[in-house]
């Protein structure tokens, strides 16, 4: 199943990127067609982390629902990160990726092939040390997935999801960079750059959502 989706994704994607290629295919409905299609897939996508956030104010706003006889959120037993160890360095690494992405959508704008590739690289940079550090973070989490309970549960599959998002905006984005070096993006034609900045920013907001209300507001005894 796994082998038909990422085959089906690869073929899909080929032949998009051909027929950008190919005069007349890309007209300027089939563009919209594009930028209204990647706009409701990242409202999917936030609803899909709604999701996460209600489950979590849930047990924050109503600690007595969890069970166990907890009253208090988070709960007596566990032990929470430090807001400004780790889950801050990657906040800074991420709007700083942010900042660069931006950086290199203005070079393209501006016909900057050279600040397009240097702007992207860095990106995808950070990106991959955003990933690093939240596995070391999560190699030395005081709470485990199996077996932590309903915090641990909420936590990890918020935070890991949102990593798994990194590691797929970091694919997107590495996938422009080696674009870019073909010289594929153009001042006036470039939403395959474009679609994978939107995603990177969505991904960007949904981390400061995550820091400020599990890491920093949902902050119990610090391990």
């Amino acid at each position: 199943g796994l082998a038909t989706v990422l085959g089906t994704m690869y073929f899909w994607w080929r032949d998009v990127l051909k027929e950008s290629n190919t005069p007349g295919m890309h007209s300027a409905i089939v563009r919209l067609g594009l930028r209204y299609g990647m706009t409701l897939f990242i409202a999917s996508e936030v609803m899909f982390f709604v999701g996460f956030f209600w489950a979590y104010f849930n047990f924050l706003i109503f600690p007595e629902t969890q069970g166990d006889g907890q009253t208090v959120w988070p709960p007596s037993t566990i032990h929470t990160f430090d807001p400004f160890h780790l889950p801050f360095l990657n906040t800074m690494i991420l709007l700083l990726s942010g900042t660069t992405v931006t950086w290199a959508h203005h070079c393209l704008l501006e016909g900057n092939r050279k600040g397009l590739i240097q702007g992207l690289g860095i990106t995808v940079l950070l990106g991959l040390s955003f990933t690093f550090f939240q596995a070391l973070e999560y190699m030395h989490a005081p709470f485990k997935f199996v077996g932590g309970g309903v915090y641990s549960s909420t936590f990890f599959l918020a935070t890991g999801f949102h990593g798994f998002h990194v590691i797929v905006g970091t694919c997107f984005l590495i996938v422009c960079w080696m674009r870019a070096n073909n010289g594929a993006f153009t001042p006036q034609r470039h939403f395959g750059f474009e679609a994978a900045a939107w995603y990177w920013h969505f991904v960007d907001v949904v981390w400061l959502f995550l820091f400020v209300c599990i890491y920093w507001y949902g902050a119990g005894q610090i391990a």
